[in-house]
């Protein structure tokens, strides 16, 4: 629910206006990115964040490069994540929504998100190095 609450605070519109689970379908087409699915989910690949590009209801674009994104948080809360990150989180995507072809944004936002799952290892107590 926090991270709902982060995209619908920082301007996505989520096609439920918010979530009862740990889904949320993010419609781009409300932004202008009509069809824009595959490229803002690369976008936010090359910042980190992994989502899936998916259909909205009465989807004005193809099913191959549909209007909306599906987010999901196990593999975050898996790794510790708390509320407080969740709304970091939200703000990322949205600044890459927003400016999804500029590589300074995209850059600047995988900084925030290494610098966020540096404190959620995968394997906190793992020395690789034996």
């Amino acid at each position: 629910k926090a991270l709902a609450e982060s995209l619908m605070e920082n301007g996505l519109d989520l096609v439920t206006n918010g979530t009862d689970n740990h889904l949320m379908l993010i419609k781009l087409n409300t932004k202008g990115l009509i069809g824009k699915g595959k490229e803002v989910q690369n976008a936010l690949e090359e910042a980190g964040i992994y989502v899936n590009k998916n259909t909205i209801p009465y989807e004005p674009a193809t099913p191959f490069n549909p209007s909306g994104l599906r987010v999901g948080t196990p593999a975050v809360t898996t790794r510790g994540f708390k509320e407080s990150d969740m709304k970091v989180i939200g703000e990322c995507i949205a600044k890459v929504v927003d400016k999804y072809e500029d590589k300074r944004v995209i850059s600047a936002v995988r900084g925030e998100i290494l610098e966020l799952c540096n404190n959620y290892p995968l394997y906190p107590n793992f020395d690789v190095l034996r």
